[in-house]
C-alpha cells in the first residue's frame, strides 16, 4: 500500500501543538505587562510554564518532522529504493523520541526538572547488604551514563570488606529528580551470596533516599547554633587522590537529627559548602512532608505506615526476576537492569502515580 503525501500521519494525537501556541501567545502578552514582576512567585511560575509549552512546541515539531521523513523514506521504500536499514532505524529514532516525550509528560512536579541529590544506605547485615548498596550505586551511575547526565560523588564510604557503608552523589541533568524520586525506598535483593563459604542464599537491603538540588534563592532558615560540625580524615583506597588533611566535613542539624557529610573536595571550605547545600535540600524537603502530613491529618486520610517497606525485589536464585512492588512491573533480564536499564521501572511508576493508581510498597522477609 502506498503512502501519500497528504495521507502522511501526524503527532497530534500525542502532542497537540496548537494548544502551546494559544496559550504561549497569551502568556507573552502578560509578562509583557508592566506590573508583570510584582509578583515575583507568581512571574516566576508564569515564565516556568512558558518554558515547559515552548518545549511541548518544539517536541511537537519535532516529531512531525520525523513523521515526514518517515513517510518519504516508506514511499522509496515501496519504489524499491534500499533505505530499509534507513527506515527502521528512524523508526526506532521515533519510538524513543515518542517514549522520552511521554515520560517528560508526567513530569509536572515543581521540582521535577531539578538536579537530583541521591543517598544510599545498606541495611542491616555487614557485608551483604554493604555489597548490594554498591551494586546499587554502579546501577545508576550506569543509568547516568545511558542519559549522559553528569553526576558529582560527594560522599563515598567504602565497606570494611568490601561494598559501601555510604554514598551520596548528586545527578545534574533535566528531570533528574522527577526521574530518579520513583527510585527512592528500600531495596531487596535473594541471591546465593558470594561472602558465605557454605553458598546459602541471603536477603539484603539497602535505602535509596532522593532529593531535589535546591537553587540558592530557596528560602531554607538554617541557624548555626543549631549546627554541630565535625572534621575527619576522608576515607578511600588510597592513592594520590586521597586527601591528607582532615577536610571531610560532617554536619549535624540538632533539631531534626539530619546528619549529611561530604569528601569528596580537597578543602574543609569547599566540603562544608556542597555539605550545606545537602542539609538545605534535606530540611526542604522534610518541611514539604509535614505540611503534606498535617493536610492529609485534616483530610482524615489513614495511610499504612510502610517504613522499611521494600519498594522493588531483585531475585537472582533460584529464578532471575525482578518486581516493582508498587506498579507489578517484572523484568526478568537482572543483568540489564542491574547495568542500569531503568527507565521502563521509572516511566511504568510515573503512569501509575499519574493515574493514582500506585500500590503499596510491601513487607516480606
Amino acid at each position: 500500500m502506498r503512502i501519500s503525501r497528504d495521507a502522511r500521519p501526524t503527532c497530534g494525537a500525542i502532542f497537540d501543538a496548537a494548544r502551546p501556541a494559544t496559550e504561549l501567545a497569551t502568556i507573552e502578552e502578560r509578562v509583557a505587562d508592566p506590573d508583570f514582576w510584582k509578583d515575583q512567585e507568581s512571574a516566576q511560575k508564569l515564565l516556568q510554564r512558558r518554558r515547559r509549552l515552548e518545549e511541548d512546541r518544539d517536541l511537537a515539531a519535532s516529531l512531525q518532522a520525523r513523521v515526514d521523513d518517515l513517510a518519504v523514506l516508506a514511499e522509496w521504500a515501496q519504489s524499491g529504493e534500499p533505505v530499509l536499514d534507513d527506515l527502521a532505524r528512524s523508526l526506532d529514532e521515533l519510538v524513543t523520541q515518542v517514549d522520552a516525550g511521554e515520560t517528560k509528560k508526567m513530569l509536572g512536579g515543581e521540582h521535577d526538572r531539578k538536579n537530583a541529590i541521591v543517598t544510599i544506605h545498606p541495611g542491616a547485615g555487614g557485608t551483604e547488604s554493604q555489597d548490594w548498596a554498591e551494586m546499587l550505586l554502579r546501577m545508576y551511575v550506569r543509568w547516568t551514563e545511558r542519559r549522559a547526565f553528569k553526576r558529582e560523588m560527594m560522599d563515598y564510604q567504602p565497606g570494611d570488606e568490601a561494598g559501601i557503608k555510604g554514598a551520596t552523589f548528586t545527578v545534574i541533568g533535566d528531570y533528574a529528580y522527577g526521574m530518579l524520586l520513583a527510585e527512592a525506598g528500600v531495596h531487596r535483593l535473594v541471591r546465593i551470596s558470594p561472602f558465605d563459604q557454605a553458598a546459602r542464599r541471603h536477603t539484603s537491603f539497602a535505602s535509596v533516599y532522593v532529593w531535589p538540588e535546591l537553587p540558592e534563592d530557596v528560602d531554607v532558615e538554617i541557624d548555626e547554633k543549631d549546627l554541630r560540625v565535625d572534621t575527619y580524615r576522608s576515607s578511600g583506597a588510597g592513592g594520590q587522590h586521597v586527601n591528607v588533611t582532615d577536610s571531610a566535613i560532617r554536619i549535624t542539624h540538632i533539631p531534626s537529627g539530619i546528619v549529611v557529610s561530604c569528601q569528596n573536595e580537597r578543602s574543609q571550605h569547599k566540603n562544608r559548602a556542597q555539605a550545606m547545600k545537602v542539609l538545605r535540600s534535606r530540611l526542604f524537603d522534610l518541611k514539604l512532608k509535614e505540611q503534606q502530613a498535617r493536610l492529609e491529618q485534616l483530610g482524615g486520610e489513614k495511610k499504612e505506615i510502610a517504613f522499611g517497606s521494600q519498594i522493588r525485589s531483585y531475585v537472582l536464585h533460584p529464578y532471575q526476576l525482578i518486581k516493582d512492588h508498587r506498579t507489578k512491573e517484572e523484568v526478568g533480564d537482572v543483568n540489564r537492569v542491574l547495568d542500569g536499564d531503568i527507565d521502563g521501572f521509572i516511566k511504568t511508576y510515573l503512569m501509575r502515580k499519574s493515574s493514582g493508581s500506585l500500590l503499596p510498597p510491601v513487607d516480606e522477609d
